[in-house]
């Protein structure tokens, strides 16, 4: 955390984000009706919420996380060997090849650390990335992806189960703190093994549960600086990965900043106004304007 203005654009961009991750889906999703006339004022999500495969070009992360698009994508799995994918009525589990490739990578990892029999894993982002109708001011460019701070049970779930069942909050009903009841080594666990990842650049998660790990670290600290907190984020953590090399479209965030981030900066998220936020003017959505030049590219594509 860095300046009060700093705040509040965080505010504005992700608080509606994770109470929506929990929303139950659906087993018979119905097709989005047809857009009227397009123009320039059309939103962006509106034309990639709508798009139901990938763009079929070379894959490419294009723009910022927040704002850009992605070509060439690949679906993970909705089944792995350590991994379930959920929600798949949001047709969300879409990534740069990087990021699938990573994920499949992580999960055995991840289990392993933990014990767990695996991850289920949220939402990464549409078939061509872009702004998502709901739920994600992020998850635009095919490098961010929600697991949840729920094991995998050790069977695979219906598709109801996949649509309906919710993530477990590890937030206490004050915010000061995780729940105690819920909350175990396993999560540490899982969360120190996601950012010792040298591709990870960000993981994002409650402000409480970043005082639980700063607590549980112990000596080897270097892994809390990718750990940020952010708005919500108390049923999952989100991972951000770095952009892919030799990608020059693809635009990076700002380095960490230095230290853990177990100071004065993390004890700032516990005031009454930033535990009970109370939600800002939503920003206006984006049009194909304010993305980069090659978004129009990868919506036309075939």
């Amino acid at each position: 955390m860095r300046t009060l203005p700093f705040l509040a654009l965080a505010l504005g961009l992700a608080i509606a984000g994770p109470a929506a991750a929990q929303t139950p889906g659906s087993v018979d999703p119905k097709p989005l009706p047809p857009l009227g006339k397009v123009g320039p004022a059309t939103p962006a999500k509106e034309l990639f919420g709508r798009k139901t495969r990938p763009a079929a070009l070379p894959p490419q992360a294009i723009g910022g996380y927040a704002g850009g698009c992605l070509a060439g994508g690949t679906a993970l799995p909705v089944d792995g060997p350590a991994w379930q994918a959920m929600r798949l009525s949001r047709n969300r589990n879409w990534g740069h090849p990087v990021l699938v490739r990573w994920l499949e990578a992580f999960a055995p990892k991840a289990a392993q650390a933990s014990g767990w029999p695996g991850l289920l894993v949220g939402d990464l982002a549409q078939p061509r990335g872009g702004p998502m109708l709901t739920g994600h001011a992020s998850h635009q460019i095919g490098l961010d992806a929600d697991i949840w701070l729920t094991p995998m049970p050790n069977r695979r779930l219906s598709r109801q189960e996949r649509e309906e069942m919710s993530a477990v909050n590890m937030v206490r009903p004050d915010r000061l703190d995780i729940d105690p009841n819920v909350w175990t080594p396993a999560h540490t666990a899982v969360i120190r093994a996601a950012a010792r990842e040298p591709e990870v650049a960000r993981i994002f998660v409650n402000a409480a549960i970043k005082k639980a790990l700063c607590r549980e670290a112990g000596r080897d600290r270097a892994w809390l600086s990718k750990v940020r907190p952010m708005f919500g984020h108390d049923f999952h953590f989100h991972v951000r990965l770095s952009c892919p090399a030799g990608e020059a479209a693809c635009r990076e965030q700002d380095p960490v900043p230095a230290g853990d981030g177990c100071g004065p900066e993390l004890d700032a998220w516990f005031t009454q106004e930033m535990r009970f936020p109370k939600p800002g003017k939503p920003r206006p959505p984006l049009v194909m304007a304010q993305l980069p030049p090659q978004c129009a590219r990868v919506l036309a594509s075939d």
